[in-house]
């Protein structure tokens, strides 16, 4: 997959992590960009490829089975879309936008408390997963 959409698949991840298991599946900050919201780290390790298939020192082994089965969920909901439709998608999202526009701009983290609030508030007919 493009690195952009590795990207957006890892921020849903996270944020129904911590909606339905009241945990994170990494530590690592995440941040507002252009594009959407990108883990730097993440962006490290995959810089200058514009296609990923493996990410360096990234083991799946590491996830408990709850972590295993939101990753599921997400990708079976988010998974056929593409990179753009999934930025786009973030771009509409109240976590992106708070942090972009009315934050810093670029590279202003989106709390976890922020991304809690938001996907906890929607309303099934809100959420395609």
């Amino acid at each position: 997959m493009t690195a952009m959409k590795l990207q957006k698949l890892v921020y849903y991840t996270q944020a129904w992590a911590v909606v339905w298991d009241d945990d994170v599946i990494f530590p690592e900050p995440i941040e507002a960009w252009k594009n959407g919201p990108v883990v730097r780290d993440l962006w490290e390790a995959t810089r200058g490829r514009f296609r990923v298939d493996r990410i360096p020192n990234g083991n799946s082994q590491n996830l408990n089975e709850g972590q295993r089965e939101t990753v599921r969920r997400v990708l079976s909901s988010y998974g056929d879309k593409d990179a753009q439709w999934l930025s786009d998608l973030t771009h509409m999202e109240a976590p992106w936008l708070e942090a972009y526009n009315d934050g810093e701009g670029q590279n202003t983290e989106i709390s976890l408390e922020r991304i809690s609030e938001y996907y906890s508030s929607l309303g099934p007919e809100e959420v395609t997963l």
